[in-house]
């Protein structure tokens, strides 16, 4: 049957068909064309781009982003060797580590428990393979898998073996560096400990190197020291820092972010150039002699109650120093070894009556007088409207001019040198060494004060005569008297025997040029003079079977505040006198014996028999050219 609609409902009538409309049509297919291309246009692009950048451009693109990652660094040079005269080591710089942590990585670390799941399908053989394969990954303290994660955990592993306390390596975890040192001057040994630790990626180690020094307060304050760089800064560090530091090589590496420049990434270093270790500094110093000498001299001092003490040994033939030592003895490297420095090289005082022995010197040599001619010598002298003493009150002395410098009269000196003209005084002052550097090149030496015979007041014009008016360090004078022991030759004095730069090239400083102040014949009379005065302290400086020669020496110097109140009493010693081969040198400031002889003298006597038996030299023939001191 029909469908017949619901009553009340229209009847919808269908649409008449639209005309077609040609010019709408077109402007549709126009757009959807203008899309195609426009979409096809940016697909192309797209396209290009991606032709760009994984084919035509993908080698530079990767270099670029690889170059923007490369660091080049500087690889340190470990700093060469100080040796003494025997080859033994007095200092050395070590490998040595920075342990550094990544605090990203550390915030990610999660610990890997050494203890495997037990599955039911393994084997005791399958399970106990997989706790031997975790051991190289996994992460364990005293035994114990470790709680936690993150920085804690970290903290847990790394602490024990760094000696660190947890909490606070934990505290110092936390953050968004790449890069935190939390231990320096890591032995290899510890390092390799920190290896196996399985931390890679968290925790890593840079190399360095630490100085290190054999016996530090044996030789510290003319050592010196380094800084945090390893270049020398004092002492022989510094002086002889060209040998000593090498050539720094150089490296490439991966960093994690190049754009903090954080740490780098293991595995990417390659080496342009190796470093190459600095040469070998060979001193004159011998380690025993030092070594005696320090004990005798701090011992001395502490009996005296000395502000300070000095001492030298010095070979007669060479010039060179087998010790030099001061009573500070402050470590290598120490802050007093990097700011105060050496009083054996720094300090300055009058030399007193060893003075007198240049005297002796001048006036033998220019014919003015002869080692036995005679005086009558006062206590007190006036002379050129100027009153001399001597240290003690004596009566009236007949002496010859042996007998002046064995009594070591101020009064008897300045009568020795009335024709002895000012400009001569200077002249032979100045020849053995005085006014000037010794020619070592010690850092901060000082060369004590000594000004021009035309600038000497009426009152200096004499008192130079017997060692006082000018200052000097304790080397010259050893200097002084060890030329009148090498038969009027001055040597220049060496503490460097050698040195060799980081290519074996010899860099071995030059030394002063030897030269002649007065003949061997003054020389050796002068020489004859001194051991008069050897055996008037024989049991206070002497050695048994050796003849010495000697000259004991006290002056005033100035005190701290600034007034003549202290005194530097010293005695400076030939060994053996008739086979002149060691000059040594005591030099003690306001020491209770007061006198240089009696202060000084044990000090000498005990280094002497020391020398005669270390380096067994041969005893003395007995002596028969003494040159009388009175008439």
């Amino acid at each position: 049957m029909p469908r017949r609609m619901p009553q009340g409902t229209a009847q919808r009538m269908p649409h008449a068909p639209k005309k077609y409309d040609a010019a709408h049509a077109h402007t549709i297919r126009r757009r959807t064309l203008v899309i195609i291309v426009a979409w096809a246009l940016v697909l192309a692009g797209c396209l290009y781009k991606l032709v760009d950048i994984q084919l035509i451009r993908a080698g530079g693109l990767a270099t670029e982003a690889q170059n923007s990652r490369t660091v080049t660094a500087r690889v340190q040079a470990m700093r060469g060797s100080i040796v003494d005269t025997n080859g033994e080591t007095l200092a050395q710089s070590v490998e040595a580590y920075k342990i550094y942590v990544d605090q990203v990585g550390a915030k990610i670390f999660k610990p890997v428990s050494c203890t495997p799941e037990r599955k039911r399908s393994m084997t005791d053989a399958d399970y106990e393979k997989a706790k031997q394969d975790l051991k190289t990954t996994c992460h364990s303290v005293d035994g114990k898998d470790v709680p936690g994660k993150g920085p804690s955990a970290v903290a847990r592993i790394l602490a024990p073996v760094l000696n660190l306390n947890v909490q606070e390596l934990g505290a110092k975890l936390a953050g968004k560096s790449r890069y935190v040192v939390v231990a320096d001057k890591v032995t290899p040994e510890l390092k390799r400990k920190v290896d196996a630790l399985h931390l890679s990626g968290v925790v890593g180690a840079e190399l360095m190197s630490e100085r290190v020094y054999s016996n530090p307060t044996l030789i510290g304050s003319i050592l010196g020291g380094v800084n945090n760089e390893n270049t020398g800064v004092t002492g022989i560090e510094a002086m002889e820092d060209g040998s000593l530091k090498g050539v720094d090589g150089v490296e490439t590496y991966q960093q994690m972010n190049p754009v903090r420049g954080t740490a780098k990434i293991p595995g990417t270093e390659e080496v342009e150039s190796v470093a190459k270790q600095g040469g070998t500094v060979k001193l004159t110093i011998d380690a025993d002699v030092q070594w005696f000498l320090n004990k005798e001299l701090k011992e001395r001092v502490q009996d005296q109650n000395a502000a300070w003490g000095i001492g030298v040994v010095q070979e007669v033939k060479t010039g060179k120093i087998l010790a030099i030592a001061d009573s500070n003895q402050y470590a290598a490297n120490s802050t007093d070894a990097l700011t105060k420095g050496s009083l054996a090289m720094q300090a300055t005082f009058d030399p007193g009556s060893t003075g007198k022995v240049i005297t002796a010197s001048g006036v033998i040599q220019e014919g003015l007088h002869k080692a036995t001619d005679q005086f009558t010598v006062p206590y007190s002298l006036e002379y050129q409207g100027q009153t001399y003493h001597d240290a003690l009150p004596h009566p009236d002395e007949h002496l010859t001019l042996a007998g002046i410098l064995y009594h070591s009269y101020n009064t008897g000196t300045i009568m020795t040198a009335y024709n002895y003209s000012l400009e001569k005084r200077y002249q032979y002052i100045t020849a053995f060494g005085l006014g000037q550097p010794t020619g070592i090149n010690f850092p901060g030496e000082s060369t004590g004060l000594l000004g021009r015979y035309d600038q000497w007041d009426t009152r200096t014009q004499q008192t130079v005569l017997f060692g006082q008016g000018y200052t000097v360090n304790a080397l010259q004078m050893t200097n002084v008297v060890a030329t009148i022991a090498n038969g009027g030759v001055r040597l220049g004095q060496k503490l460097v025997e050698s040195s060799t730069d980081a290519d074996g090239k010899d860099t071995t400083p030059a030394v002063n040029k030897s030269e002649r102040v007065v003949s061997e014949e003054t020389a050796g009379t002068v020489l004859n003079m001194m051991e008069n005065i050897g055996e008037e302290y024989a049991k206070t400086a002497g050695v048994e079977g050796y003849r010495i020669a000697g000259k004991s020496g006290t002056a005033e110097v100035a005190g701290s505040d600034g007034r003549l109140t202290s005194i530097v009493g010293d005695y400076i010693a030939v060994i053996p006198a008739d086979n002149p081969t060691y000059v040594i040198s005591v030099f003690l400031k306001d020491a209770k014996a007061y006198y240089g002889g009696a202060t000084a003298g044990p000090v000498v006597k005990n280094v002497a028999q020391f020398l005669m038996q270390k380096y067994q030299i041969p005893q003395s023939q007995p002596r028969t050219n003494a040159i009388p001191i009175t008439w």
